[in-house]
């Protein structure tokens, strides 16, 4: 099993190599979105938490791609952003287009949440996707903020570019 888990993160390591441009959503921004039935790590069915009491910082994860934006995510994290009585942050892992066993990614993620109290759900079928109108989310480490009132506000692909990383905390600050 351990042999496993290794060769499983090496491999993660290399696919995460693979570049590509930084799709938008196919919907232009901001539209209105709801909240959906997702699963939880133990894969059971489960909703988007403080839907309608806090604004979302969603952290939507190909897990071929978790390293990414893991600079930003930590900068994010490190300004306290997902830290606020308006705001809450989440992950939300994209297990329909990964190369792994959900069942791994999903053990990982537990075994992570357990450290960090981070919460963390999966999308197995590409729903949120689909019914957010992000386009192709396949490879992708993508960044959303949904308003309390359910609104996606703020959505970007991929490796941010300063240019994002402003639009974002512009984006933020709003709400804050």
């Amino acid at each position: 099993m351990k042999k496993y888990i290794v060769t499983l993160f090496i491999l993660m390591f290399a696919i995460s190599v693979n570049a590509q441009d930084n799709e938008q959503v196919t919907e232009p921004l901001p539209h209105m979105v709801e909240n959906l039935e997702l699963r939880d790590l133990r894969n059971k069915p489960t909703h988007m938490p403080y839907w309608g009491d806090k604004n979302m910082l969603i952290f939507y994860v190909d897990p071929d791609k978790h390293k990414q934006n893991d600079a930003f995510a930590c900068e994010i994290e490190e300004n306290k952003y997902c830290e606020s009585d308006k705001i809450v942050g989440f992950g939300i892992l994209n297990l329909k287009d990964t190369v792994f066993p959900n069942s791994i990614v999903r053990m990982l993620a537990r075994k992570r949440t357990e450290k960090n109290n981070a919460t963390i759900i999966a999308d197995t079928d590409n729903i949120v996707e689909q019914q957010w109108g992000l386009g192709e989310c396949n490879n992708w480490f993508i960044i959303m903020f949904v308003t309390k009132d359910g609104e996606l506000v703020f959505c970007r692909k991929g490796e941010f570019t300063e240019q994002d990383k402003k639009d974002f905390y512009a984006t933020i600050d709003k709400y804050r």
